[in-house]
């Protein structure tokens, strides 16, 4: 059963692969949140990530080959918790955001609830 706390979540979501980005789409409707995007680029996130009304994020490490520290510098600012998933796991995030979740890419449905459950409970 799906934790009730993420029903109704507005959850951004950071994905440039269309198939990666469908499946996390999948994921959350399941969970009953509302996915803000998908953002395929850079310019799409941090455009979303100062303007849309979001409560979480979940952030590919590198979008069409630009990192995406700057977008989570934006939301951290507005005080939007977020998520980044990577196939390098923790090892591809860095600087400041090391002490971020990280969803190790590819990742299963159960680890997607408990990452987004932290986020609404931290």
């Amino acid at each position: 059963m799906t934790d009730e706390r993420l029903v109704g979540l507005r959850v951004l979501v950071v994905e440039d692969e269309m198939l990666v980005s469908m499946l996390v789409e999948d994921m959350l409707a399941d969970f009953g949140c509302a996915v803000v995007g998908p953002a395929p680029d850079f310019d799409a996130a941090m455009a979303l990530a100062n303007s849309a009304e979001i409560d979480a994020a979940l952030l590919d490490v590198n979008v069409a080959g630009r990192v995406i520290f700057p977008v989570a510098d934006a939301l951290k600012a507005r005080g939007v918790p977020f998520a980044f998933a990577s196939g390098y796991g923790a090892a591809g995030v860095e600087g400041d955001h090391r002490d971020a979740p990280v969803l190790q890419k590819p990742f299963r449905q159960i680890d997607l609830e408990r990452a987004l459950t932290g986020l609404v409970s931290g």
